[in-house]
């Protein structure tokens, strides 16, 4: 069971507290998770990732493990601890700002 925090933004769009929880069939990379978010939650669908490239929107950003995965490719293996769900993957809205 891959742990998945939300930023509180696109827990408000999908109506959900604290984390989800998802199965996801090895192997677990950054683009599994996702489209594991996006299949339950169809309403995140180009909140993550733009709908046509599946590229990272550029206010979003990955964590695992206290590591940015933000710019690792999308089949990237993620972390054993992600993986083995003793570790969530964190979504992250980065901030900006002048």
């Amino acid at each position: 069971m891959i742990r998945v925090m939300l930023p509180a933004p696109l827990r408000q769009l999908a109506r959900v507290e604290g984390e989800v929880a998802f199965d996801v069939p090895a192997p677990v990379t950054q683009r599994t998770v996702i489209d594991a978010v996006e299949s339950r939650y169809p309403m995140l669908k180009g909140t993550i990732r733009d709908h046509l490239t599946q590229q990272r929107r550029s206010l979003v950003r990955f964590f695992a493990c206290g590591e940015d995965l933000s710019h690792e490719e999308p089949d990237a293996l993620l972390p054993s601890a992600v993986a083995a769900g003793s570790e969530p993957y964190l979504i992250v809205g980065a901030i900006a700002g002048g």
